[in-house]
């Protein structure tokens, strides 16, 4: 996805601060280190409830509301959508109230939110807008939550480990994708679509309980002169993003490829249950051999640096992405299922290099007080491709068939490619050196 808007003014910006609570020093305190594995957990567990969700709820509006292709889209893209609608005044948001709280909020809606689908299918009241809004809701509450987080993190992390405990994080989400779905799938099995939609509603209790350990970070500081209405701050954070030589272009990217994985979230469920007539436990399994490639992809992302630099790891990825994709619309019945699994791994392992890379460059480029407002800038951009991906997909699987879809879905990838070997990206060794 591209990025418009006003360019920035032409002078310099501000030389990249450490952020403000954040440790100092070659490492951490031991309350800091302690700190960030109560972060780690309360995400971990939060994660595996998500990863059983990317199943469950597509699968309750495919079995248990009988969902076409539109429905299914309009399912998932619900709950991205939020990153439309909230995106970018969540990173004032964010800033101007206490972050622990403001994360333990969250998760009591998220579990609220979930846990409603269950609940109004044991009473046989589930409906599609039921489903819908559920999603949505959700969907706010993570728009929030997110941004909270990736702020969070430099604030107990130092500067030179950030690298590290990104690839970290990614890896551990990996092995929740590779082991949520394939659970989800058990769970759809077993209880039935809606009912294992309860595991997701408990972790985020879980996560709640452990965030509300955290000790309270510190306020970001405020450069003197900042401007103080919601709107000038949001205007700030968005000219920041676009005129930067190296944000921008890494946005686009990471548009195009959020594209594509909304419109994957939409058509794979179509695809695999409907074209492939495969069982449901098989579908998490099959969902699942993504995690393997994005925790291959996280676990490679350090050396990838050090090996390649940033910039040139970066290309790499979307490359590797493009070439493997393009495998899970030639799957089949049987053996043939390997190659969706294939290329599922592929897709997802580019993916996470590229979230990892980009990610740790605004963390150690971005000045503190702009962080959250830059990272929600960012991802109003780039998730917001999510529901338009899927909205996208599922009205292409009705018109066509999900195997159609699903093929003109890979071929997208090619956009990714494109943007990281025509824009200045092409020709640095690491991100940072493109900063201004």
């Amino acid at each position: 996805m591209s990025t418009t808007g006003t360019t920035r003014p032409s002078e310099a910006p501000p030389e990249p601060a450490e952020p403000a609570s954040g440790p100092t020093g070659p490492a951490a305190s031991p309350a800091a280190a302690a700190a960030f594995w109560r972060y780690w957990t309360a995400s971990t567990v939060s994660g595996l409830g998500d990863a059983v969700t990317t199943v469950a709820l597509p699968l309750t509006a495919v079995s248990v509301l009988h969902a076409g292709g539109v429905e299914v889209g309009l399912v998932t893209a619900a709950g991205f959508a939020a990153w439309l609608l909230i995106g970018l005044p969540a990173g004032v948001l964010v800033q101007r109230l206490p972050l622990r709280g403001t994360q333990v909020a969250m998760d009591l809606l998220r579990a609220a939110a979930i846990g409603s689908v269950p609940l109004a299918a044991a009473f046989g009241a589930l409906t599609l807008p039921h489903l819908v809004a559920a999603a949505l809701l959700a969907g706010l509450a993570s728009v929030v939550f997110d941004v909270g987080n990736a702020t969070f993190l430099p604030t107990v992390v130092p500067r030179e480990q950030l690298t590290a405990r990104n690839s970290l994080t990614s890896a551990t989400h990996s092995v929740n994708q590779l082991a949520g779905p394939s659970l989800g799938g058990i769970l759809v099995q077993l209880l039935g679509a809606a009912a294992a939609l309860v595991v997701d509603a408990v972790s985020f209790l879980l996560s709640a309980a452990l965030l509300r350990t955290l000790p309270r970070p510190a306020a970001a500081r405020t450069a003197p002169g900042a401007p103080g209405s919601v709107t000038e701050q949001i205007r700030e954070g968005w000219r920041y993003v676009t005129g930067h030589p190296v944000l921008r272009p890494c946005v686009a990217e990471a548009t195009g490829v959020n594209f594509v994985c909304g419109a994957l979230l939409a058509v794979t469920p179509l695809f695999l249950v409907r074209t492939l007539h495969a069982p449901a436990g098989l579908v998490g399994v099959l969902m699942a051999a993504e995690g393997v490639g994005s925790l291959l992809g996280a676990a490679l992302t350090p050396r990838l640096d050090a090996r390649f630099g940033s910039a040139r790891a970066l290309r790499y990825a979307v490359l590797a992405g493009l070439l493997t994709a393009p495998l899970m619309a030639l799957a089949t019945p049987g053996a043939g299922l390997l190659l969706f699994a294939l290329g599922s791994a592929g897709f997802g392992g580019s993916v996470v290099v590229l979230s990892v890379l980009t990610r740790t460059h605004r963390q150690r480029s971005v000045p503190a007080e702009l962080l959250p407002r830059v990272m929600a800038t960012v991802r109003f951009v780039s998730w917001g491709a999510i529901p338009v991906g899927a909205l996208t997909a599922g009205t292409a699987a009705s018109l066509t068939d999900p195997r159609t879809a699903l093929a003109l879905t890979c071929a997208l990838t090619a956009a990714p490619v494109a943007i990281a070997f025509t824009s200045r990206l092409r020709t640095a060794h690491r991100l940072e050196d493109l900063n201004p």
